[in-house]
This record gives C-alpha cells, sequence and structure tokens, in this order.
C-alpha cells in the first residue's frame, strides 16, 4: 500500500468530451454559475467577469481556449475558482466553467501514468494526458491559461 506522503489529493474536472486533472490545492472554491459579465472584444473563450469573494475574476471556456467548440450552459455548469499562482493576474484568481461537479480523487504512482498517445502544440494550455484506471484525463498547464487570460484582459482594459 502506497504511503499517504506519495499521494495528492486532486480533482476531476468535467468539461465537454474531456476531463481535467488538477492538485485540489489549486482550487480556491467551486462556486454554482452565475452569468459572467461580457467582455467587449474578448475571444469567445473568454466568458467575462463573475463576482466572487469581493473581487471581479475573469472566467474561462477551456474547451475554447484549447479550440475545442464551446459547449452550452446548463443546470450542471460549475465554475471552478482556481488560485492564480503565476502572478499574472491582478485579482489573484481566474475561473473555469466547468460541465458538473468536480470529483475528488486520490492519485499516487501506482494509479497514474503518462498517455503519450495524443500530442498537443507547443502553445496549448494542455501539458499532457495521464492514464488512470478507466480515465485519460488531462493535465492543464494552468500558467499558459494564466498568461492568455492576463493578454486578453490587458487587450480589453
Amino acid at each position: 500500500m502506497s504511503d499517504l506522503r506519495d499521494e495528492l489529493y486532486s480533482l476531476l474536472v468535467p468539461l465537454a468530451g474531456e476531463r481535467l486533472i488538477v492538485p485540489r490545492a489549486c482550487v480556491a472554491e467551486v462556486i454554482g454559475y452565475q452569468a459572467p459579465a461580457e467582455m467587449t472584444n474578448a475571444p469567445p473563450w473568454y466568458a467575462g467577469l463573475v463576482s466572487w469573494g469581493g473581487r471581479s475574476v475573469p472566467v474561462v471556456f477551456f474547451e475554447g481556449a484549447f479550440g475545442q467548440p464551446l459547449p452550452p450552459v446548463s443546470s450542471r455548469t460549475r465554475i471552478v475558482v482556481f488560485h492564480a499562482a503565476s502572478g499574472k493576474l491582478d485579482c489573484g484568481y481566474f475561473g473555469m466553467l466547468t460541465q458538473g461537479f468536480p470529483q475528488l480523487v486520490r492519485v499516487n504512482a501506482d494509479v497514474v501514468r503518462p498517455d503519450p498517445s495524443r500530442s498537443f502544440p507547443e502553445r496549448s494550455p494542455v501539458i499532457c494526458q495521464v492514464h488512470m484506471v478507466n480515465e485519460t484525463p488531462l493535465i492543464p498547464d494552468l500558467e499558459r491559461l494564466e498568461q492568455m487570460i492576463a493578454e486578453e484582459t490587458s487587450v480589453m482594459l
């Protein structure tokens, strides 16, 4: 049995046709859907701003940032609020629209292994895909996503 220090609490984040896996520590909160205030001249993947914790937080469709079609908003849609660890976003956070509530999982080296069946463009917000049990979630490049949001935010201000 694996030592608990070798395990990482993570979230499987449901998207349209994909799932992301992210460390739980990257997530500040999962909130119910609220319609973002649209930003003028923003790309379609940049949904807009929502009010959270007294801040205006940018919210994105990961699917669109990844070059996929934007999913419709439904009663299952949630917003996962991430810590903006790179310091590129003044508010310190950003949100991602999801297609349901993220699932908490514990992962370790016995459960997760690389899945080289797909490759991703260099400037993509995806680092790689992994295989775990019956899942093949994507590991997002959250720093790249922050950079994309910061670039669009500076153009719109």
